[in-house]
């Protein structure tokens, strides 16, 4: 129970700090964004950045449960993570980087909503901004 709580108050201070991240984004302060981000891959799931970004999207949430023990709440967190990520590189003109960043961070939140068997509109929002700015980038590769 104590981890549950635990991680479901991380979850609620990651969006804030999210919406501060995408602030800093807005704002075109890149390097303070950047380094928020990392920041809170330390300080919520104890790795840095570098780590998770070498994992490939097609094992990521095998890789994550199965070797780190993850929980629906830590994907959660990663998820979130990784859509500031791609906000961030694709502010700076970095979409293929962007690309992968907002692949991953759809999986993981799919992978979550399908384990916990809920529906919410503020997820499903969420899934259609992330599909829609993923079928942008690839069209953007295409042509």
């Amino acid at each position: 129970m104590y981890q549950r709580d635990f991680i479901l108050r991380m979850i609620e201070m990651l969006g804030e700090l999210i919406a501060g991240i995408l602030g800093l984004i807005k704002k075109g302060n890149f390097q303070k964004a950047s380094q928020s981000i990392e920041n809170a891959y330390q300080e919520l799931l104890k790795q840095d950045a570098s780590y998770f970004n070498k994992i490939p999207y097609n094992d990521l949430t095998d890789t994550l449960i199965r070797e780190h023990n993850f929980t629906n709440g830590h994907l959660e967190i990663l998820s979130e993570l990784f859509y500031a990520q791609a906000e961030l590189s694709y502010a700076q003109g970095n979409y293929n980087e962007s690309l992968e960043f907002y692949q991953k961070s759809l999986i993981l939140l799919k992978f979550i909503i399908k384990e916990l068997k809920i529906f919410s509109f503020e997820k499903q929002s969420k899934i259609d901004h992330l599909q829609n700015r993923i079928d942008e980038l690839e069209n953007m590769s295409s042509s």
